[in-house]
């Protein structure tokens, strides 16, 4: 009995989460002159149990961010699917794309041409068009993955010549800051490489999504040009890694 009103009291958690961070993302793309509608709120599902994501997906959340291939194929068929996409946003290997390709809808962690060689491979043999986006080490930390900033457009360009990928835009991850001015900076670096690429004429290439901001900084984010932002913590609690 204790086990299960313990479930309830989380589920009712993650619905009061989720109608403060909706509240929340109002008001802060309001504050910029925004319109709310186009700010994407994505649920990451890392180590989260599937009662839990359908808790959210009930709630009306119609992305998830999966970080674990395995985890990920291991809790699919127990999601509440019918109308939810799903983002691979964590760090893929070139030998666990041929398990995702066809069973999500964008890969968010691109960020090298051996990968993006293994995508189309197996995105060609389904005959299907794989939307990604490129994740840019805007920070230049050696400790992360991720492209390199100036490097950024080229890579853009060479990828049109993969025709079963499509780019549909950019992710971060900025470092930890301990003043808000410097995370701004990085964020607004981010929006004018988006702005940037995006007025380019480039095959296969969209600049659509610019996926930045997770729970501790995703209000900044939005202020500073994010359409679209992967909250986990803020939405489930803290959880056990």
């Amino acid at each position: 009995m204790m086990e299960s009103y313990s479930v309830k009291e989380k589920q009712e958690q993650i619905r009061e989460n989720i109608d403060r961070i909706r509240e929340e993302i109002v008001k802060a793309a309001l504050s910029c002159g925004r319109n709310p509608d186009d700010i994407t709120l994505m649920a990451v599902t890392k180590t989260v149990d599937p009662i839990f994501v359908n808790t959210a997906i009930d709630c009306g959340i119609k992305l998830l961010g999966e970080n674990r291939v395995q985890e990920f194929l291991s809790k699919k068929d127990k999601y509440h699917r019918n109308d939810v996409s799903v983002h691979m946003i964590g760090h893929l290997q070139t030998n666990k794309v041929k398990y995702i390709i066809g069973e999500v809808d964008c890969i968010e962690s691109v960020d090298n041409h051996r990968l993006l060689a293994e995508i189309e491979k197996e995105a060609a043999k389904l005959n299907k068009r794989m939307k990604v986006l490129l994740e840019v080490n805007i920070g230049r930390e050696e400790s992360k993955s991720g492209l390199d900033p100036d490097k950024v457009l080229d890579f853009v360009e060479e990828t049109s010549a993969y025709p079963h990928i499509h780019v549909a835009g950019l992710m971060a991850i900025p470092p930890i800051c301990d003043q808000i001015s410097d995370l701004e900076d990085y964020f607004d670096r981010m929006y004018q490489l988006f702005l940037d690429i995006g007025t380019k004429k480039i095959d296969n290439v969209s600049m659509d999504l610019l996926s930045m901001g997770m729970s501790g900084d995703y209000l900044t984010a939005i202020r500073h040009g994010s359409n679209m932002v992967r909250l986990g913590t803020a939405i489930f609690g803290k959880r056990n890694y």
